[in-house]
């Protein structure tokens, strides 16, 4: 697959780029894909809810009147769960929410991300570029130039850099990643996807496995 490189302006180079189509052309894996996205949000719960069953409920636990004769439900004492302020009655309890996936199945759930997004037009491939000093305004400029004001952008580099990174922390929906770290909910979570020309292949290979793993 061949991808026009554009310049930060929005205007397009003469250059192309050659994009995997082993990872950017696949027939995308709708069911391996929904498990690794669901596997990501999984991992981020918390799982401490709780609730106080019966038990841990504090008050009396003699009976509060006798069993047959008044009308009324048989519930015990005042702990009952029929009464408020009562115990819970199968609540929540603090639990992992997690689970694993093995890794050539994220592979491939990452692999069906970047084929989606490149299908439906969402990956852009631009000249690499930086800042001598970081200024919210010059990245704000060239999400301009992509008409992508107000979308959910990703951009990718090929490595750490910092006045980039701090140039686009205060606009909302964007984020700055190197180009071995996005998984497969950011890929999805992302309306479009700017890569650095030398980015490319950072991520073509973290994919493949060949670097480091994406976040989990």
């Amino acid at each position: 697959m061949k991808l026009d490189i554009y310049k930060i302006d929005g205007s397009k180079s003469s250059k192309k780029a050659e994009l995997s189509d082993a990872i950017f052309a696949i027939e995308p894996n709708d069911v391996v894909l929904y498990e690794d996205v669901r596997r990501h949000l999984a991992n981020k719960r918390q799982g401490t809810a709780k609730t106080k069953e019966r038990a841990e409920v504090k008050g009396s636990t003699k009976k509060m009147y006798r069993q047959k004769g008044t009308g009324n439900a048989r519930r015990g004492d005042i702990k009952s769960p029929l009464l408020r302020k009562g115990g819970t009655v199968f609540g929540p309890k603090p639990r992992d929410y997690g689970f694993k996936m093995n890794k050539k199945t994220r592979q491939l759930a990452r692999k069906s991300a970047l084929s989606l997004k490149a299908s439906a037009e969402g990956i852009i491939v631009v000249k690499d570029f930086s800042f001598d000093e970081p200024k919210t305004s010059q990245v704000a400029d060239i999400l301009k130039a992509f008409e992508a004001d107000g979308k959910k952008v990703m951009i990718l580099t090929s490595e750490t850099d910092i006045n980039v990174y701090k140039s686009a922390r205060n606009i909302p929906k964007v984020q700055v990643l190197e180009g071995y770290k996005p998984n497969t909910y950011q890929i999805m979570n992302a309306d479009i996807i700017l890569i650095q020309e030398s980015a490319v292949a950072v991520l073509e290979n973290s994919v493949e496995g060949k670097t480091e793993e994406a976040a989990a």
